[in-house]
């Protein structure tokens, strides 16, 4: 990490969570569009059910007696980060997440009708390796080997939501990132097996 032009080793693994408030701007400043692309997800995190919410105040509000364990160690971590970028992933599939990233870009050679209508700026590269690296982990949390394209689109809209900028337009008429995303989605078709049967 460098701050104030002193770089300061941190140890392994480091990484950073952050959090913003949609409501509050009180002493806070957006992020630019630039930092925002270095977060490799953008987690939407609604209410709470009824039931989740009455939890909070039951564990909340009262002498709280559990105890913690770790459940994985830094070593541990690390080891799994090392996996999640030894999962395969096949030409075919770095193919549909660029095509998918590519297809996000109004000044791309052919863009969807909604990017061409609704999107300012598109995502660049690092949206794709959030794609790959988000959809292998969900691969492997999923028991699989391979990256499958359900991966990819599972892990599509936090990858995106916060690297596709829509315009005025969109805002005037409440289409969303999230939708663009969708219509993305279906736009661009996912690889196929080669195999008949």
């Amino acid at each position: 990490m460098t701050a104030a032009g002193q770089t300061m080793l941190l140890p392994q693994p480091f990484f950073v969570l952050a959090t913003q408030n949609p409501i509050e701007q009180e002493g806070t400043y957006p992020l630019p569009e630039a930092q925002l692309d270095r977060f490799l997800f953008d987690i939407r995190i609604g209410y709470p059910t009824e039931a989740e919410e009455v939890g909070i105040l039951r564990t909340t509000t009262a002498v709280d007696t559990t105890r913690l364990a770790p459940v994985l160690d830094g070593a541990d971590t690390l080891a799994l980060q090392r996996a999640v970028r030894e999962l395969p992933a096949s030409e075919p599939i770095l193919r549909y997440a660029a095509a998918i990233v590519r297809a996000t870009r109004p000044d791309g050679a052919v863009p969807p009708a909604i990017v061409k209508q609704f999107v300012r700026w598109g995502a660049g590269p690092r949206a794709g390796q959030a794609l790959i690296l988000g959809a292998k982990a969900h691969a492997l949390l999923q028991g699989r080997h391979a990256v499958a394209p359900e991966d990819i689109r599972r892990v599509a809209c936090p990858a995106l939501r916060h690297r596709v900028l829509v315009n005025f337009a969109a805002e005037a008429e409440g289409v969303t990132t999230e939708q663009v995303v969708k219509t993305l989605l279906e736009h661009v078709p996912a690889p196929t097996s080669q195999l008949t049967l």
